[in-house]
């Protein structure tokens, strides 16, 4: 293998590091900064005096690079070098690498302000922008200064504005290493295809006929595309007359990929076989496949979009940015010249792509964020003037206050509370740590924690509940719990609850189509929660590890009244003509419990009052996922908090909102908004219930 471009630049960059408390090294794609920068640093002794940690935005590739530099140093993974992801730590009291997400670096400031245990800390892939990268940057913008001696941080990125960074931190100095090892032949379409999955098809299949040897690169949107390129894939390669091309391996690569076919997509083919690798943008960056010669470029991407003004999220798929163009295109020269079909026109690049990809901080809730941010208690941070490289909205920071209110995670004030310092120091969405906290209130820790867990789940567990899908989810002969009239929650619980039953009979779950190595996850993660709390709470909690064999109608209202505290940010009331509902913080607008949910009506054709969901989702309509009935009483303390929110006491500053924004806030409609139905829609609503009663009188 030929020597990697960023070592001939070792001299210059350790120059540059000792000199410099920040460096921003921009190493384009094939320099080798991921795997190398961290082993240039433990040659040159900074490992002597801390930990170097390195930062990835993804599980996958924290992962893969710890395990690529631990052979490359021919030490135990684990040992001298370690990786550490939500609910797994792989490293020892000898790990001087240490590669982890952005996610689980902040939660370990949580405990040690100082990050003391580390002599440098990389910032790698920040050209992805994920939200925690960004936090991270205002972080250590603040850290440097306290800690200048001590601590070095590099930002790393294949293409980021240097420039800007630069400034952010106090014009520290940028390094350019350059990166193609081959030059990349860029062809495009002369058209954009009706069909980007046929024309991805297409496209592989004539490559695989007419083109030499050496591995495809294909990058659709997401899983659920993923696997039908896949299907379609090896029909027509199997079709191929046998002889008359090479042959071939068909491999997927998504986040959501158990690890062992993770492992498959970086292990060399047969002889005289072509890999086709058919990934998400998961491949863009950091996971560098080594054999690719040709990269098929889709020009899509789903991202997730959050509307703070109706708490929305949205999956859509997106024109990528040029800087994922360019991305996608470096892939296909690192072995030798490659090529790069791009399934658009030239001038789709140069006219219609962003030059940059947005920000995941300017399309993400930031609850989780602001709830960090708060639990530092550090008296100059002001919610609303913190130092981001680029600033969210204002609208976004006073949604992410509103919802942490809601949940008792700050004060009237903006103080944290007890509680949202420990919810902090939970690996959960600020709703379900609440709902933790909440539980052990009530007496239903044990099923809380078990909820948590499946909702915790790296993949979609239960069978017909994709996301992608709006079909109705067939329950007749799947033999699932039903969730007792209450919701999917409930159902969560009792799922798990009869595999416990079974001592977790992997076939039980193959019989109902449930997803194995998910729901073996989640007994993972159920048992980590369970210690985390014991640990947060130092043995006080009564944490029930042995479940009794059926809950109790008391168990499941205990369980429900701690998920409408968890979640009451988001709750929702049904409006009075139709069953619809009408959000916290919703004008008003008619949305529906998703087709998927188990929740039903009752025998009059209405919904609960009032439920709470786990996610509110913008598909063809506004779809509410994973509700659970709640009851009223549970309600009025949360309505009353409503009317007494001020976002400019909760920010923790004074002043620096708008007229309009400042006094009592609350976006909850009136009753009697809500029930201003145009006559002509009310009378039709009407008719469907009475014919919704006439089908249920025939029964």
């Amino acid at each position: 293998m030929a020597e990697l471009p960023i070592l001939q630049f070792e001299e210059k960059i350790i120059e540059t590091v000792e000199r410099n408390s920040v460096v921003v090294i921009i190493g384009e794609t094939g320099s080798g900064k991921s795997t190398q920068l961290s082993q240039i640093l433990h040659r040159r002794g900074y490992t002597n005096s801390g930990v170097v940690g390195v930062t990835q935005p993804r599980r996958v590739a924290a992962v893969s690079v710890a395990r690529r530099v631990s052979q490359e140093l021919n030490v135990r993974l684990g040992e001298e070098v370690g990786y550490a992801i939500r609910f797994e730590d792989r490293t020892s009291e000898r790990t001087r690498i240490k590669y982890l997400t952005d996610g689980v670096l902040l939660r370990e400031s949580l405990s040690n302000p100082e990050l003391d245990q580390y002599s440098v800390i990389i910032l790698d892939e920040a050209h992805e922008r994920s939200l925690n990268t960004d936090i991270l940057l205002g972080l250590m913008k603040r850290l440097v200064k306290r800690r200048a001696s001590n601590l070095k941080v590099l930002i790393t990125s294949a293409t980021l504005d240097g420039d800007k960074v630069s400034q952010f931190f106090s014009n520290c100095p940028v390094l350019n290493v350059p990166g193609k090892l081959y030059p990349v032949e860029i062809l495009y379409s002369n058209e954009r295809p009706k069909s980007y999955l046929e024309s991805s098809l297409k496209t592989a299949l004539d490559i695989h006929i007419k083109e030499p040897k050496g591995d495809v690169l294909i990058f659709m949107t997401g899983q659920d595309d993923i696997e039908k390129l896949v299907s379609k894939l090896e029909d027509r390669v199997r079709s191929l007359e046998e002889g008359s091309v090479l042959d071939a391996i068909i491999l997927p690569l998504h986040g959501s990929l158990q690890p062992e076919m993770q492992v498959r997509v970086f292990s060399p083919p047969p002889p005289n076989c072509r890999r086709f690798i058919v990934a998400t943008n998961i491949a863009e960056t950091s996971l560098t496949v080594d054999g690719v010669v040709y990269v098929i470029d889709s020009g899509y991407v789903k991202q997730r979009q959050y509307n703070p003004s109706t708490g929305m999220y949205s999956l859509e798929v997106v024109q990528i940015s040029k800087v994922q163009a360019n991305q996608r295109a470096g892939r296909a020269g690192r072995t030798r010249p490659g090529k790069c079909y791009r399934l658009y026109p030239s001038v789709a690049y140069h006219e219609e792509l962003l030059d940059a990809t947005i920000p995941e901080i300017q399309r993400s809730s930031l609850a989780g964020s602001v709830l960090y941010l708060k639990s530092l208690d550090l008296p100059d941070i002001d919610i609303l003037t913190f130092d981001f490289l680029d600033s969210p909205s204002s609208e976004s920071l006073q949604d992410a206050l509103k919802q942490l209110y809601l949940i008792d995670a700050i004060d009237e004030n903006g103080l944290i509370t007890r509680v949202g310092k420990t919810m902090a120091e939970l690996p959960l969405e600020p709703s379900l740590s609440r709902t933790l906290m909440e539980a052990n209130e009530c007496g239903c820790l044990s099923q809380a924690l078990t909820v948590a867990a499946m909702l915790s789940a790296e993949t979609t567990l239960l069978p017909g509940r994709s996301k992608s899908t709006e079909k109705k989810r067939k329950h007749d002969h799947l033999d699932l719990p039903d969730g007792s009239g209450w919701g999917d929650h409930i159902q969560l619980l009792q799922i798990y609850e009869c595999w416990h039953q079974t001592h977790y009979d992997i076939d039980w779950c193959k019989d109902r189509g449930l997803q194995v190595r998910g729901m073996t996850f989640v007994k993972d993660v159920r048992k980590q929660l369970c210690q985390i709390m014991q640990k947060i709470a130092k043995g006080s909690l009564d944490v029930q590890t042995s479940r009794r064999g059926k809950q109790t109608q008391q168990d499941y209202n205990n369980l429900r009244k701690a998920l409408c505290v968890g979640y009451a940010n988001q709750l929702a009331e049904r409006m009075v003509f139709h069953n619809g509902y009408r959000t916290l913080g919703f004008k008003p607008q008619v949305v529906q419990v998703h087709p998927s949910s188990v929740l039903k009506p009752d025998d009059e054709g209405k919904f609960p009052n009032y439920v709470v969901y786990q996610e509110l989702i913008a598909t063809s309509r506004p779809y509410l996922r994973t509700v659970c009935a709640v009851n009223v009483a549970w309600v009025t303390p949360i309505l009353n908090k409503v009317n007494k929110l001020n976002i400019n006491k909760l920010s923790g500053g004074s002043g620096h909102i708008e007229e309009h924004a400042e006094g009592n806030i609350s976006d909850l409609p009136k009753k009697d908004a809500v029930t201003a139905v145009p006559d002509d829609q009310e009378s039709k609503i009407q008719a469907a219930r009475e014919r919704f009663l006439a089908r249920k009188g025939k029964k």
